[in-house]
């Protein structure tokens, strides 16, 4: 037999039976004073409301609530109980005494000292552990020091952070303060945690607490709203003051202590450079995809992928990713199959230079609509490969748009660049031939009846793509440095690959739905430029360093066929606002297709050859906006 052995529930037990008796004694003593002692009944009473509190709290389980975890819930069942004692009790007590001398209103009054003596040391108990014990637990766990930090925002998302560091036992942040975005409560507290000033204020906070022992380390900020301009400043001021920037995490990662680690977010570049989010017409995109067969060239690149991503998201009956590099097909197509395992969907390996294959493949599968995003986009390879960028960039081009004649393509929506506008380069220069063959094709056709139609859509860099300055720089810092950066004054337009694709399938959806958009060019609204050099300090800013002292960036000069500032408009080029917010529309020069089809033949056969200087000269023969680059501009250091 086994034997009994005391637990703290029995424990947690023998103490509410003893708070039921003295919440009676308290009800009566309240209620008459001194006059108590001289109350007959006033032991038994004690004996018999115990006594029925006993039974109850037993077959209620009230001992099985853990103090240290006490909650509203275990409020509520201290209420059911203590009723269903009180209500039993009565009719008791008539039967024993018939009330007799004694006031009817102790029995209510016995109900709320029943509750205060019951809820009362739970959630004392609960308090203590919350600010002291868990602490001194976690510190004689792992002798750790929390990294001192200071709160931006005195909302809901603060209040959950402080209360997820000092319940956590595996807490690593030590909240000194707050600071308020509003500006207001200033002077009070969450948990503790008091509101030390403003925004405005960060500065005098900062050293206020490093006057007391306590230097900040971090800044978090707890909303994820803030303006691009008031993050870059955050960011210069917070590296002034010694402390990295971070975000937190998603509110949901907080919820009743789900994960004993909290994980900070790093501040994204594209935060720093975001702009407000256009407004699209969802419904015009779903129109231009939905039960469409869709083919992507270049889909395993940067753009190629994010096309398919947001193309797959609006139901297309088919989709078919073609690329010439079978690792970057191979990735696309394994997170296709992950994320949209019921679309139809075909990896093609094959390259735009080969116009017997792209034929045979377009008559094969019958796209409806076509995405061109195969391209060499790097300057300095292309300047040093001339053939091989106009073998890619024009002829492929050509040799995709004759396809899509071939197997009557609805709509083949060719990607540009900012380069291609008063080229200095091989790879500008080739992409505004692509831009002219695909223009002059779409005004061939405009009184021929239904016909492919072709559309351009010209942007400036993307953030993250392969090859760009941001992963270069990424690079570079995990080395230690320097970054290197051309010119001090070089400036470039960003904007992130999902917005730069979600407005190339506006664009694709405008210039198919209207036929006076044909021989345009459609362009993105970039936004302002940005300087090179003040991108490297924004990120030198968010890898927590600082610019020019503990990371160096160096001057390396102009490369070949590389612009100070690019440009999305000629300034020949009438440009006009379309329906859709983010997008213009040039009108670029017009090209006879039939004349440069002929030039594009003798580009064709030089780049067959491998011919680099005749396939220069060729292309640059094609594109009168070409202009020999400017090596001579004044280099200044940082």
């Amino acid at each position: 037999m086994k034997a009994f052995a005391l637990n703290r529930g029995h424990f947690v037990y023998l103490h509410d039976i003893v708070m039921a008796g003295l919440s009676f004694f308290l009800a009566m003593y309240l209620r008459l004073g001194n006059e108590v002692w001289d109350r007959p009944y006033l032991w038994n009473g004690i004996a018999m409301f115990a006594g029925v509190a006993a039974i109850v709290f037993w077959s209620m389980r009230l001992y099985g609530g853990v103090w240290r975890y006490a909650s509203l819930n275990d409020l509520i069942a201290i209420a059911k109980a203590a009723s269903l004692a009180v209500l039993i009790f009565l009719p008791l007590l008539f039967l024993v005494s018939r009330l007799e001398g004694m006031p009817r209103s102790i029995v209510f009054i016995n109900w709320f000292t029943l509750m205060a003596l019951l809820g009362g040391p739970r959630f004392f108990y609960r308090l203590l552990k919350d600010r002291h014990i868990s602490l001194k637990m976690e510190q004689a766990r792992d002798g750790a020091r929390k990294v001192p930090v200071l709160l931006l925002g005195a909302g809901d998302e603060a209040e959950l952070f402080i209360r997820a560091m000092s319940r956590g036992e595996g807490a690593e942040y030590q909240v000194l303060g707050i600071v308020s975005l509003s500006g207001t409560r200033i002077g009070r507290a969450i948990h503790g945690i008091e509101v030390l000033g403003s925004l405005e204020d960060l500065s005098l906070i900062s050293q206020g607490l490093m006057g007391r022992g306590m230097k900040p380390q971090r800044l978090i900020l707890t909303k994820d709203d803030l303006e691009p301009p008031v993050l870059r400043q955050l960011l210069e001021t917070s590296e002034q003051l010694g402390m990295a920037l971070a975000r937190l995490p998603r509110l949901t990662d907080f919820k009743d202590g789900a994960q004993d680690r909290i994980e900070l977010q790093p501040v994204a570049l594209e935060d720093l450079l975001g702009r407000p989010q256009a407004v699209l017409d969802r419904a015009a995109m779903q129109g231009l995809i939905t039960g469409k067969r869709v083919l992507v060239t270049g889909a395993g690149g940067s753009i190629g992928q994010e096309l398919v991503r947001q193309i797959a998201g609006l139901t297309p009956a088919n989709i078919i990713l073609l690329d010439n590099s079978e690792f970057n097909l191979y990735a696309i197509d394994l997170e296709l199959g992950e994320s949209w395992p019921s679309l139809p969907r075909s990896a093609l390996i094959a390259d735009v230079r080969d116009r017997p294959r792209l034929q045979s493949i377009f008559l094969a599968v019958k796209p409806d609509l076509v995405f061109h995003a195969a391209a060499l986009k790097h300057v300095p390879m292309v300047e040093a490969n001339p053939a091989e960028g106009a073998f890619t960039n024009a002829i492929g081009t050509r040799n995709m748009a004759q396809a899509c004649r071939l197997a009557n393509v609805q709509v083949m929506v060719t990607i540009s660049t900012d380069k291609a506008v008063n080229p200095t380069n091989i790879m500008g220069a080739t992409k505004r031939l692509a831009e002219s063959y695909c223009q002059a094709l779409d005004l061939a056709h405009r009184n021929n009846g239904p016909a492919t139609r072709f559309v351009t859509v010209r942007f400036g860099n993307v953030l993250g793509s392969t090859g760009s300055v941001v992963p270069l720089f990424q690079r570079q810092l995990a080395k230690g440095g320097p970054l290197t950066v051309t010119h001090a004054d070089v400036t470039r337009f960003f904007m992130t690959i999902r917005e730069a694709v979600e407005l190339i399938l506006m664009a694709s959806a405008l210039g198919a739905a209207h036929d006076s958009y044909r021989g345009r060019i459609f362009v993105l609204d970039m936004g302002e430029p940005v300087k090179i050099i003040d991108l490297a300090r924004q990120m030198i800013r968010l890898a927590g360093k600082r610019p020019d002292k503990d990371v160096e960036i160096k001057i390396t000069g102009l490369r070949p066929g590389e612009k100070l500032y690019e440009e999305v408009l000629h300034e020949a080029e009438p440009t006009l606002p379309t329906e859709q917010a983010g997008i213009l529309v040039a009108d670029p020069r017009h090209t006879d297709a039939e004349q440069l089809e002929e030039s594009l033949a003798l580009l064709e056969a030089a780049c067959q050859k491998g011919d680099d200087e005749q396939a220069r000269q060729l292309v640059i023969s094609l594109v009168p906006e070409y202009r020999e680059p400017d090596h001579h501009s004044k280099e200044t250091n940082p």
